[in-house]
């Protein structure tokens, strides 16, 4: 192995290197018995984007008009507040956000299918922290959804 090959495989990450080697990860989602490509299979993170962007939107627009009727600082304390209550009683119910629904996603449980509303809870609670949503499995799943024993999957 020359010195193009050793930076090659730093610069692709582990995941490639040992796919190279001959490991199979196999695709997004198989390991929790999900299809590899459509209804039911796992979110992409463009959509899950899409849907948190669209979601944070409008309890922003909502703080914004109804609570603070204007922008000050609590505006994004309400928000937060309402993107909160939302994903709680959408989620925890319908198993959809409004973003979610206008993206196509839902939220599964991975044992009932339908998650609880105290799933729900702990799930939409860390989201709000940021942190656990940032962190990924090999699934694709955030640290808040293996937590909450949930998965974002196409609608």
């Amino acid at each position: 192995m020359d010195n193009r090959d050793a930076i090659g495989s730093w610069l692709s990450g582990p995941r490639a290197a040992a796919e190279e080697a001959g490991a199979d990860f196999g695709y997004r989602g198989e390991q929790l018995g999900l299809p590899e490509e459509g209804p039911g299979s796992i979110a992409r993170p463009g959509r899950r984007f899409g849907a948190l962007v669209v979601d944070w939107g409008l309890c922003l627009l909502i703080a914004y008009g109804l609570i603070t009727h204007g922008y000050d600082q609590a505006t994004g304390n309400w928000a937060l507040l309402i993107f909160f209550v939302l994903g709680v009683l959408t989620a925890g119910t319908i198993g959809f956000t409004p973003g979610k629904r206008l993206f196509g996603l839902r939220v599964v449980a991975l044992d009932t299918g339908r998650p609880s509303p105290l799933r729900a809870t702990v799930r939409t609670a860390l989201l709000c922290i940021a942190i656990p949503a940032l962190i990924w499995d090999r699934d694709g799943r955030g640290l808040h959804d293996r937590l909450a024993r949930t998965v974002e999957v196409r609608g």
